[in-house]
């Protein structure tokens, strides 16, 4: 398993090697051993972000997959995976026939769906996985947050995030209700890697593969915390395999990693030719002042947020969870966003946190308040 330091290290030697393979054709060329044991797993969702990776590796572990979704989105998924249509929203009538060993729910944030789908497989499946988030232990307001500390169920009144991390937990309740002893919850802090549905990371490869004066929000100690798409899929499969029950939260990198480590690391795996100079703006007054709350994965360490990078992901480390070099999910990340897999028309009016005006208006401020007399 590679630590931070081990990652600033290779990151410049991986760097050009990452941007030439895609990670499907490296995927292609490293073996994965088969489950002793096959199962039929149900994957509601199956063709969003984290569902296609789960479903390539549990048909290259010998499992049967059959995926339950809308049919809206397509997905580049092995021969031979069932597909059912339907609704979470009330339309099942796909889901009334059929047993499977597994069902992994990735698609539901409304506790109504979950109870209706659990409720409508509890007798016709043995596990059920559903995908949460760390989001339900939203306000972070202390550090080392770990599965003991229980999540808030109470709604904070015009707050986003409290509102998905609270429809988070209320759908987990609903899962473990519809299978006691049964269940297997996950709850990923940020999810990253190629394929990201959202442009909160893959922002860092694109903007340092630009170069010039980077702004690097916060202070270089402030701790981050992300897992690669590929290393939480995996491991939940594997989990299955096991048939685990209980509640996990899943992040990484296995040693802590700060921010001014983590820029590091994506400057040395990033191969372009255009130099890059790191501006930080470690004034979190300043910052929020200037909406500059967070840009994956940092986020401002005060407040609601403050112990949002310090989740305790030791159990899952303790279940097998494994990770891909750091250097690995930032060359593949940016050789993605650069190729044909992603919508020319996306890249052009990707929504990243940080737009090249905004960046340049806060140096701006910046550079004025610190040469200032």
């Amino acid at each position: 398993m590679t630590t931070r330091r081990e990652f600033v290290k290779m990151s410049g030697a991986l760097g050009i090697g990452l941007n030439l393979l895609s990670s499907a054709a490296r995927a292609a060329q490293v073996p994965v051993d088969k489950s002793r044991a096959p199962l039929r797993i149900l994957i509601l969702g199956g063709t969003g972000f984290i569902g296609p990776y789960q479903v390539r590796y549990a048909v290259q572990r010998g499992h049967e997959v059959t995926v339950f979704n809308r049919g809206r989105r397509q997905a580049d998924l092995p021969a031979g995976v069932k597909h059912l249509q339907g609704d979470r929203n009330g339309q099942l009538d796909a889901l009334t026939t059929g047993t499977w060993d597994c069902v992994i729910d990735n698609s539901a944030t409304n506790p109504d769906w979950v109870r209706m789908s659990a409720g409508l497989l509890r007798d016709r499946a043995k596990l059920y996985l559903y995908v949460s988030s760390a989001s339900v232990y939203y306000p972070f307001r202390t550090t080392d947050i770990d599965e003991s500390v229980e999540p808030s169920l109470d709604k904070i009144k015009d707050d986003p995030a409290s509102s998905y991390g609270v429809d988070k937990a209320l759908s987990e309740i609903e899962a473990e209700k519809a299978f006691p002893g049964r269940a297997l919850i996950v709850r990923p802090h940020y999810i990253v890697g190629p394929g990201d549905t959202t442009d909160r990371f893959p922002y860092w490869p694109q903007r340092v593969e630009r170069g010039g004066d980077v702004l690097a929000p916060g202070r270089p100690t402030d701790r981050v915390e992300l897992v690669d798409v590929r290393d939480l899929t995996e491991w939940m499969v594997r989990m299955l395999e096991e048939q685990a029950t209980g509640r996990y939260n899943v992040a990484g990198p296995q040693s802590p990693l700060s921010m001014g480590e983590f820029l590091g690391g994506v400057r040395a795996a990033v191969s372009g030719s255009n130099p890059v100079r790191f501006v930080w703006v470690d004034d979190y007054d300043f910052l929020e002042k200037h909406g500059v709350g967070g840009v994956t994965p940092w986020v401002l360490p005060k407040g609601n947020f403050f112990g949002f990078a310090t989740v305790n992901f030791d159990k899952a480390l303790a279940r097998g969870l494994t990770f891909r070099p750091l250097a690995e999910t930032v060359g593949d990340t940016l050789a993605w966003w650069n190729s044909d897999a992603v919508a020319s028309e996306r890249r052009a009016k990707a929504s990243f946190p940080m737009t090249p005006q905004k960046e340049a208006e806060v140096l701006m401020a910046w550079n004025a308040r610190t040469t200032r007399p």
